[in-house]
């Protein structure tokens, strides 16, 4: 039961993806308002908080004890996630958690049996799953538009790399993570199958600096995989990326092909006598998916709110972090892992 007309929702961890959150709940989600942000770093969260207008706190058990706190968006650390949401669980509090789902399977575990023990909404931070473009391909998939998908290929890369934490595979499972998670997703999200296998390769093309202090790290990575069905597919994915954000999929079937995502950005095309025709690209996620993550948390408080079913859930969260966990043991030991 909501203790206002509007619900109230913090957002902890005020990095890039945090703030976009913030500033959709502060301007434009019907039914809910941003009242608080929380940051182990004070002056991020004080900065934030000055931004929009809303209470900081610097620790989460004071964030959540504030009554007037209904959801909660948990934008810390992968390595955080698992904790942060036990936590907010046992507060009573809507969770929207960003990807990665967690490090380990363990916590995994943890988070799922707080959540059903307290009975919260739960809604994992899977962008793509409310974008239109990968709602419509969905939907013609199922209709068999292009015939029984046989094969998919998706690609994920970013123009600069994550925040340094993420250079210890132990804390964030790397690029195929921090970056791909979203590819694993949609490979589950568009086919409706699960992974059974996956073959894995990574190199630390452009990263030299990183290599003696962190001898895991990679910046470049190629994953080939079979789904339960008769699909098969890869995943590849770089970051740094030079040129920009790129999310694309691919899904050959029977009768026909289906390309979803361009490089260039919507509806900007520039021609010149000296350059000819010319297309700018996308230059960021926060760009690309900027109605995404605005539709991902109003179904949050619609969840919250009117009852409805969470379009992603903990367990897609999980699965993708099975994926993830493979691909890794792939790399380092050279065979093909099983789920």
């Amino acid at each position: 039961m909501l203790k206002a007309d509007l619900a109230g929702v913090g957002v902890i961890g005020t990095g890039r993806a945090g703030l976009v959150h913030c500033k959709n709940f502060a301007e434009n989600v019907p039914g809910a308002r941003l009242i608080s942000v929380c940051d182990a770093d004070t002056g991020k969260a004080e900065q934030a908080a000055r931004q929009f207008g809303v209470t900081a706190y610097n620790r989460t058990s004071d964030f959540l004890s504030d009554p007037a706190l209904d959801a909660v968006v948990v934008a810390t650390p992968t390595f955080t996630h698992a904790e942060v949401v036990q936590e907010a669980a046992a507060a009573g509090k809507a969770i929207l958690c960003e990807k990665p789902l967690a490090v380990t399977e363990a916590e995994a575990e943890s988070m799922a049996e707080a959540v059903e023990k307290n009975r919260v909404v739960f809604l994992m931070g899977f962008m793509r799953r409310f974008d239109q473009n990968f709602i419509r391909a969905r939907e013609i998939i199922q209709r068999g538009d292009i015939g029984e998908p046989l094969m998919i290929k998706s690609t994920g890369k970013g123009p600069g790399l994550p925040p340094s934490w993420n250079l210890d595979i132990s804390k964030s499972n790397g690029m195929l993570a921090e970056v791909n998670s979203h590819d694993f997703d949609s490979v589950r999200f568009l086919t409706g199958q699960d992974f059974r296998w996956v073959f894995a390769a990574a190199r630390n093309n452009k990263c030299p600096q990183y290599a003696e202090n962190y001898p895991d790290f990679y910046d470049t990575a190629i994953v080939t995989f079979g789904l339960s069905g008769k699909v098969m597919g890869s995943i590849d994915g770089a970051c740094p990326a030079d040129y920009g954000y790129d999310a694309r999929v691919e899904v050959q079937g029977t009768d026909g092909v289906m390309f979803i995502g361009s490089i260039a950005r919507k509806g900007i095309v520039i021609g010149s006598k000296e350059a000819g025709v010319v297309e700018e690209i996308v230059d960021s996620w926060r760009s690309l998916f900027k109605d995404a993550y605005l539709a991902e948390d109003r179904a949050l408080i619609d969840c919250l709110i009117g009852g409805k079913e969470p379009p992603s859930r903990l367990e897609d969260g999980w699965k993708a972090l099975q994926a993830v966990l493979a691909s890794n043991r792939s790399i380092k030991n050279g065979v093909v892992e099983y789920l």
